[in-house]
């Protein structure tokens, strides 16, 4: 028997119910316990930097998405842009270019194929100093703060004393089209979505703390980082500032401060292009059809979450046409 959701997540990994899973669970609340109290006694020393909230991000062939994703995300509090092109075939650097002039953007070249955790670590070594908070995003997903309307007020109170953050998804579906006009807007678009979050996040990096590069605990780094103080590997907590490792995703309540609309499918025909263009992770794309319909039949509520930011939107994309 398989537990695949809980009251507030969709479980990405359903969970076997029985003994040996619930001595599993118990002994993950007492290790919580242990980095929360290491947690709660670190004091990192907090330094004024060139920017409060910057992201990174790895892409390939997705000019058509670039500007309204870049504009999205700067408008909810993200200050700058480290993007890594991974061998882009498209014409991305005409969208790209009047960012880069503006000081939005650092603009790698990054050519090692399925090298997606080495460029976050690249990243890492070369630009947190620059940056309070790193994030670590994709292209199809876009930061919506719903408690506050600017990321760094959301993250400023977890500065003191947590090493990272995750937010999590908020997964999106096609909405019932098979095709768009790829100028109309993503975040206008799609609305209907699964009915609760992913226990499945992106990490916000608070670069007061250090980065262990040899840790295996940082192999799937945007989504659990952990960040080091004193030479000890800590896990990242979540939104309601609880421990998140193992498996652990705990919830206050239902309506979230703050998410990750993850626009994973788009439009069906969208859907397929993706597949078929390559992808920075996975060698062979395990994403197909069935995929998409696993992932489309869950979609059965609305969020509306990223409305409230679409007239400022529109006339940002306007403004830098």
């Amino acid at each position: 028997m398989l537990k695949k959701e809980n009251k507030y997540f969709i479980l990405d990994n359903p969970r076997k119910k029985g003994i040996r899973t619930f001595i599993k669970q118990n002994l993950i609340e007492i290790k919580s316990f242990i980095y929360k109290s290491l947690l709660d006694v670190s004091h990192p020393k907090i330094t004024e930097k060139k920017y409060k909230v910057s992201v990174c991000a790895i892409f390939k062939n997705e000019a058509p998405y670039l500007k309204e994703w870049i504009e999205f995300n700067h408008l909810v509090g993200v200050e700058h842009f480290y993007m890594y092109n991974n061998n882009s075939e498209d014409d991305y650097l005409s969208v790209l270019n009047p960012y880069i002039e503006k000081g939005w953007i650092t603009l790698v070249q990054w050519p090692h194929n399925q090298m997606q955790m080495e460029s976050y670590k690249d990243c890492i070594k070369n630009f947190a100093s620059e940056t309070k908070w790193l994030g670590f995003i994709d292209i199809d997903e876009f930061i919506v703060p719903k408690s506050t309307d600017n990321i760094y007020d959301f993250l400023q109170p977890f500065e003191r004393k947590r090493g990272a953050v995750i937010i999590y998804w908020r997964l999106y579906g096609s909405s019932g089209l098979i095709e768009r006009d790829l100028k109309s807007s993503v975040a206008q678009d799609f609305t209907v979505c699964w009915p609760k979050y992913s226990d499945v996040g992106k990490c916000f990096y608070n670069t007061a703390f250090g980065f262990d590069f040899n840790t295996k605990k940082n192999s799937c780094l945007h989504h659990n980082f952990w960040a080091n103080w004193h030479g000890i590997n800590l896990p990242p907590v979540n939104i309601f500032d609880k421990i998140c490792f193992g498996g652990r995703n705990v919830a206050k309540k239902e309506d979230f401060p703050i998410q990750i609309n993850h626009y994973f499918t788009k439009s069906y025909k969208e859907y397929a292009i993706k597949r078929a263009k390559g992808d920075v992770y996975f060698k062979t794309n395990p994403h197909d059809e069935e995929y998409f319909y696993e992932h489309e039949m869950k979609c059965t509520s609305v969020d509306y979450s990223a409305y409230k930011y679409l007239i400022k939107l529109k006339l940002a994309m306007e403004k830098h046409d």
